[in-house]
């Protein structure tokens, strides 16, 4: 019980942290500016005691303001809605609006100003927005310093205008960055995850597709050569048990991340493999010393083609040649006398070493030979631990 308890209140707790990671900063929506309105009771003060002239064309205006800039607001919080032609027509709409009951009635009725510059806020950005409020609170100023007597008035509402705009503006504008920057970490780390899917599944393949098919080879050749020679069949079977276990070492490298496959170990275990099965092999290599991403990514590409080799080719003899006598590229070429069949599958590891060469800055291409047999020639973009245009070429080795 007490177990079932601790995992509904982890649930609470991770439940409230996703919450925490949506919400929005700054004000949430629209309904942070509605108060604000409450700027316009004195007009309909003046209004309701008669102190206006023509009170229905100033009703009538108060009901349009209002209606408008709780329209402009609410849309401004959607960024579709906020750009779109619509809320620019009620913005124009509005800004004429305030200017009439400005301009007409002056007093309380000047407050609709700084509204006016809540709503500029809430809709424009950048150089559009500087020039509105600028153009805004310099009428504001002047009209009032026009109807008013107290010379303070005019530099008071047209600071307070232009300075509510720009906060308003500059509040939502870190509050949409704030979003995008938590939606960007939340990409970053959907493709973290994908990314390591996708290490994890083609490091599974290539070291299970490997490790399976040498242990079927061998498990057939001691099958094979039981009968006779028992004391060979052993020793095929210590075989299968030697590469076992180092099939599980290598699955919990894989599982941990620490997993890289080197390129001379891969070649003896070509070696292995190929004669398990009845295949010669013949590996030559030249050139210096690689650097260890490029012998592990190579390693990898003999792994995986030795083991198509084993399955499908129906070969006698496998050829594996890495050239790195060249100054910038090293060069893998691996082709047998089979029936020119590999690995054809969509999901082979063929596909999973075109990406890894690809994102390294190499290439791979693989199909049957020109005479018979299957080919597949790696190429890669490297730098050695000395320097190959300067260095002799190492002896082939067999």
């Amino acid at each position: 019980m007490f177990g079932k308890l601790a995992e509904l209140r982890r649930r609470r707790r991770k439940r409230v942290q996703e919450i925490r990671e949506h919400r929005r900063p700054g004000p949430p929506n629209a309904f942070t500016l509605l108060p604000w309105l409450l700027l316009g009771l004195g007009s309909f003060s003046n209004l309701i005691k008669g102190e206006a002239a023509n009170p229905w064309i100033g009703g009538l205006g108060l009901l349009a303001f209002n209606s408008i800039y709780i329209s402009v607001t609410f849309r401004a919080f959607d960024k579709e809605k906020r750009q779109s032609r619509t809320t620019l027509c009620l913005l124009g709409v509005l800004i004429v609006i305030t200017y009439a009951l400005a301009i007409g009635y002056a007093g309380n009725w000047l407050l609709f100003f700084p509204l006016l510059a809540l709503a500029v806020g809430t809709t424009l950005r950048n150089r559009q927005l500087a020039l509105v409020l600028l153009v805004i609170g310099g009428s504001a100023g002047f009209i009032s310093g026009h109807e008013g007597k107290n010379p303070w008035d005019p530099w008071t509402l047209g600071y307070g205008t232009f300075i509510s705009g720009a906060v308003t503006a500059a509040i939502l504008t870190l509050s949409e960055t704030v979003m995008e920057l938590r939606s960007t970490r939340q990409e970053l780390a959907r493709t973290a995850v994908e990314k390591e899917r996708l290490r994890f599944s083609r490091d599974l393949h290539d070291l299970l597709g490997h490790t399976l098919s040498v242990i079927v080879v061998k498990s057939e050749a001691a099958r094979r050569i039981a009968p006779r020679d028992m004391d060979a069949a052993l020793g095929q079977i210590a075989d299968i048990e030697t590469v076992g276990r180092q099939a599980l070492t290598e699955i919990r490298e894989a599982v941990t991340g620490y997993r890289d496959a080197s390129l001379a170990d891969e070649l003896d275990r070509a070696r292995s493999a190929l004669t398990a099965a009845g295949i010669e092999p013949v590996v030559r290599q030249s050139g210096p010393p690689l650097e260890p991403q490029s012998a592990a990514l190579l390693g990898w590409v003999v792994r995986e083609a030795v083991t198509n080799a084993v399955r499908h080719s129906k070969a006698s003899r496998c050829e594996i040649t890495v050239d790195g006598t060249h100054c910038e590229r090293v060069r893998l070429v691996i082709k047998d006398n089979g029936r020119g069949v590999g690995s054809t599958s969509p999901g082979s590891g063929l596909k999973g070493l075109t990406e890894r060469l690809a994102a390294a800055g190499g290439s791979l291409d693989a199909g049957p030979g020109q005479r018979s047999g299957f080919r597949l020639v790696a190429e890669l973009p490297v730098e050695t631990a000395q320097d190959p245009c300067t260095t002799a070429e190492l002896e082939p080795r067999e």
